[in-house]
């Protein structure tokens, strides 16, 4: 049975709809800037294999606190290097415990992207209560660093449970990103009120490229530039790119120059929009006629 989110009226981007000064690309660079909660670690570690049996796996730990010690903020200063504001998707924990840091992202020009209390919290994998306490808080904790509400929310495995974007509507969130089914964004239109769906495009994941196939951050670049390359070679399409960095993966130095790289190459091409996710949620709600 399908949860209950999917009851929407779907309305969908202009056919016509390009990105600001007629450009076709969008490219998001995303950072994820996670932390987990105490009793909970990385699904993920560079041995390979967590521990099974529920046994807590201290390597696993060690290997997702990278994250918030020292790789986001490595991320985050190759982004401004290259004068990218980039969309930071931001465990509630983290704006609990590094309030100050979350506060100078803002001022830096980045974008914080509610990404729930803690990256073990997995909305299917929890109560309505669990849910929508985890919605409340994180959104609380970012206001209380920033000083405003985050306009947009990315799950945990940009995985949502039944009726979180329904939540999210009551919690005056303009967007979200736990969809993969499409290139533009598109609104949902619940009883509850209106949320922009902007989509995550999966190519370009540190995660998935590095743990589960094994391959190198040369590849990583390579792959990113061929794309382009052959993207200008289709038919015309207006389309979003995301770049996406976990601090405890290509934040770590041997990595993190996959990004730097990939980021400089963008910056120079004035035919790439390189924007936010609130940015694009904006735009496609000012050329929507509804």
């Amino acid at each position: 049975m399908k949860p209950s989110d999917t009851a929407f009226e779907r309305v969908s981007a202009p056919d016509d709809m390009l990105w600001p000064g007629d450009r076709r690309i969008a490219v998001v660079f995303n950072i994820a800037y996670e932390m987990w909660t105490p009793d909970a670690t990385s699904g993920v570690g560079p041995m390979g294999n967590v521990l099974a049996g529920n046994v807590f796996d201290p390597n696993a730990e060690s290997y997702g606190n990278y994250n918030a010690t020292a790789g986001a903020q490595r991320l985050l200063g190759i982004a401004e290097r290259n004068g990218i504001a980039a969309s930071v998707l931001t465990s509630g924990m983290v704006a609990e415990h590094k309030p100050d840091h979350v506060k100078q992202m803002v001022d830096a020009g980045h974008e914080v992207i509610a990404h729930a209390y803690a990256q073990n919290l997995i909305s299917p994998t929890l109560t309505a209560e669990q849910d929508a306490r985890s919605i409340r808080e994180t959104t609380d904790l970012i206001e209380k660093a920033t000083g405003s509400r985050p306009k947009g929310w990315i799950s945990p495995r940009v995985t949502s449970g039944s009726d979180t974007h329904r939540r999210l509507v009551n919690e005056g969130y303009l967007w979200h990103g736990d969809m993969l089914d499409d290139d533009l964004p598109y609104l949902q239109r619940y009883p509850e009120g209106d949320i922009v769906a902007v989509p995550m495009s999966i190519d370009f994941n540190d995660l998935p490229h590095a743990m589960r196939f094994g391959r190198t951050p040369l590849q990583f670049v390579d792959l990113f530039f061929q794309a382009l390359d052959e993207i200008a070679d289709q038919p015309a399409e207006t389309l979003i790119l995301d770049v996406f960095a976990h601090g405890h993966c290509y934040g770590r130095p041997a990595a993190a120059w996959a990004i730097d790289k990939i980021m400089k190459h963008c910056a120079a091409q004035d035919h790439l929009w390189i924007t936010t996710r609130t940015a694009i949620a904006e735009h496609f709600r000012a050329n929507l006629c509804v």
